[in-house]
């Protein structure tokens, strides 16, 4: 069940304007994003007029990002169900591009393979990351059914390497949490995260 609570903070980002920001005034539940009601919201918008944009999303499962419209005090979801990988907020974040390299555990059902893969880490956290990668034949999809890769990724202070478990993966995007991290590495990790590396 995916639930947005009141008082959650919203962002609408529209063409050609600046991103409006939005409070939800009631909660709202329902069993995926794509289903979720139009929520009542208060907005520094004009009363009557209607806008389309790109909504950030924060919910019980993490924030993602899903069309919508906002018209008459109510945000309403648009269209299917997202397709970004929803980013969960279990530990602060930090944006960027990291050059990383690997080998992903793929599940064929019977039996498993192992692919190269390289790409962009484009946030790390201490419980987890985001990869955009690419196989070695440079497909422009990783393979489906990825359990787990092992990385090394070029951060600021030297090279991370982790195990990460497949949390969520879409097209050429994977969410991991780690599963395990270099000793060495963990400690860095943290004062990276939070700004202090």
């Amino acid at each position: 069940m995916i639930t947005v609570a009141a008082g959650s903070t919203l962002t609408l980002r529209c063409p050609g304007i600046e991103a409006i920001p939005l409070v939800c005034l009631a909660e709202v539940k329902a069993p995926f994003i794509a289903d979720l009601p139009p929520m009542p919201v208060l907005s520094l918008d004009e009363h009557g007029l209607r806008r389309y944009g790109i909504l950030e999303l924060a919910s019980s499962a993490g924030v993602t990002w899903v069309e919508a419209e906002l018209r008459d005090g109510l945000i309403t979801v648009l269209g299917d169900t997202p397709t970004g990988v929803v980013q969960r907020r279990d530990s602060p974040r930090r944006p960027g591009s990291y050059p990383a390299t690997g080998t992903a555990q793929v599940d064929l059902g019977d039996r498993q393979r192992l692919v190269a893969i390289s790409g962009h880490v484009q946030d790390v956290s201490t419980s987890g990351l985001l990869l955009r990668a690419t196989t070695a034949g440079d497909s422009p999809h990783l393979p489906g059914a990825i359990v787990r890769t092992l990385l090394h990724v070029s951060m600021p202070w030297g090279e991370l390497t982790a195990a990460v478990t497949t949390v969520d993966q879409r097209s050429d995007q994977l969410r991991g949490s780690f599963e395990w991290i270099e000793p060495g590495s963990a400690k860095a990790l943290a004062e990276f995260v939070a700004g202090r590396g």
